[in-house]
């Protein structure tokens, strides 16, 4: 740790000043080159603290930087990992105000329900799959809070992994009942295919993204809770919307969802 608690605090207000008013800033890192992986987690956690305290609640958990060449071109070993609140769940088919955002993009995901606990370190996939409950299609809306997409992992890590809105699907799996490593997904944007991918994208397999996360809460003396829901990482790029936009996620053996962006 870097930084002192009242600097922590108040990068945490200014990053999360600039999610609630849509106004995008410089990389917090410019500022404050010292900053080490610790003092972004603390300013996540103070932008988590600060929603709590005005009665937002915690939705779920989410991972980023879930491909092995991404990380290998950041120089890191792990995915990054974020929260998403209540105000951010958009209902299957529902609209997101683009004027409440900076410049959207859009990735899908495989999303994890959890009935049990789960405690790093040491967790791994046999773990994961044991205590998932089922899984879900999902659609990330991510909007980071820098000027034209540019930051370091650092920054990104304090603004919340560019958390934004999210719409997850009714259609459910058990594990057992899917390969998640074969599912494939088709993403369309008014109604043109924008990307394709299979779950093995993520990390090899979508539970390894969960596992790490057990792991980086078990660092930290943190869970997983059971019943929580976690975004396990964008399958393919994230692609760019705009107002007028309707996007369309299928999955294999999951069904489709969709949102649009008015």
């Amino acid at each position: 740790m870097k930084l002192d608690k009242a600097t922590i605090a108040k990068l945490a207000e200014h990053l999360e000043n600039c999610e609630l008013n849509a106004q995008d800033t410089l990389k917090i890192t410019e500022e404050h080159p010292e900053m080490d992986w610790d003092d972004a987690y603390l300013i996540q956690e103070e932008i988590k603290r600060r929603k709590i305290a005005r009665g937002t609640k915690i939705a779920g958990l989410k991972a980023g930087l879930t491909s092995f060449a991404k990380m290998k071109q950041m120089g890191v070993e792990t995915p990054c990992f974020g929260f998403v609140t209540d105000y951010g769940c958009v209902p299957d088919g529902g609209e997101v105000k683009v004027n409440e955002l900076i410049h959207p993009k859009v990735e899908p995901e495989i999303v994890f329900v959890m009935k049990h606990a789960l405690k790093g370190p040491g967790c791994h996939i046999g773990a994961v799959l044991a205590a998932t409950d089922f899984i879900m299609p999902g659609i990330e809306v991510i909007d980071s809070r820098y000027r034209d997409f540019k930051f370091d992992l650092k920054s990104v890590i304090a603004d919340n992994t560019s958390a934004s809105r999210f719409v997850i699907g009714s259609q459910i799996k058990a594990p057992s009942e899917v390969d998640m490593r074969t599912l494939g997904v088709v993403m369309e944007k008014n109604g043109e295919v924008v990307s394709l991918g299979a779950g093995a994208a993520v990390l090899g397999h979508p539970a390894t993204a969960i596992a790490m996360l057990a792991n980086h809460l078990g660092a930290r003396s943190q869970e997983i809770p059971a019943g929580a829901m976690i975004l396990s990482g964008g399958v393919t790029e994230a692609v760019a919307v705009k107002a007028g936009d309707n996007v369309t996620l299928k999955i294999q053996h999951l069904g489709s969802i969709s949102m649009r962006f008015v």
